[in-house]
């Protein structure tokens, strides 16, 4: 009867360690995922749009693009195969409505300055009409997924010189790629002519300033 009661008080202690101690570790556990569902939920799933008001002056773009510190990714203009509208060409090429899109594009582009801006354009058929009908000449990938996949930053970096801007015009599955190793792996999928824009620091890094899709050119060129 004595042990009895010597296990019963020790044992007591025990169990409240016990308990102590799992309630503390479910406690730690909940705070680590309320902080990475909060990070989930503050971080943007897609870049920003700087078509929206006087976002593309807020986020410093214009000193970044005279100074030839940006990246600009633009996904070629509508393409006929995958459209009722007339074709401008090849099958596989633009669309004429697409075609007026990529010339409007480039006449925007131009209102920001290309003195100091290089043109690379992937070699698929829709990619080189976007690139010729927005700036004429441009240079040439040595195929489409040339800059495309996981290392998509360093090979722009490749082609990208000091003190000059970079403009891309690709597929939407390579801005993809760069959204992802970007932080955006859930970003809305890239529309016709849309430009994303990114500064390339001096240690290799990115950051991200936004995007522009076609149709804002108009409100955005406004506010400069």
């Amino acid at each position: 009867m004595v042990n009895d009661v010597v296990d019963l008080t020790l044992t007591k202690p025990r169990t409240r360690r016990r308990f102590i101690k799992r309630w503390r570790t479910w406690r730690m556990s909940l705070a680590v995922v309320s902080l990475m569902l909060a990070g989930w939920l503050l971080w943007p799933a897609t870049p920003r749009d700087l078509g929206v008001g006087k976002r593309l002056l807020t986020a410093h773009l214009l000193p970044a693009w005279r100074e030839g510190e940006l990246i600009v990714l633009v996904r070629h203009e509508e393409r006929c195969d995958r459209s009722k509208t007339p074709c401008l060409g090849p099958l596989d090429g633009l669309t004429v409505v697409g075609n007026q899109h990529a010339e409007a594009l480039g006449k925007a582009f131009r209102v920001l300055g290309m003195t100091r801006t290089d043109v690379l354009a992937s070699p698929a058929t829709r990619t080189v009409q976007t690139a010729q009908a927005m700036f004429g000449k441009v240079q040439l990938t040595a195929d489409p997924q040339a800059i495309c996949g996981e290392a998509i930053g360093e090979a722009l970096l490749q082609h990208k010189h000091p003190g000059r801007n970079l403009i891309f015009v690709t597929h939407s599955g390579c801005i993809a790629d760069f959204e992802k190793a970007l932080g955006y792996p859930h970003a809305a999928f890239p529309q016709y002519g849309s430009a994303l824009f990114i500064r390339a620091r001096a240690d290799g890094r990115f950051d991200t300033l936004g995007l522009v899709n076609g149709p804002a050119w108009t409100a955005v060129l406004k506010n400069l």
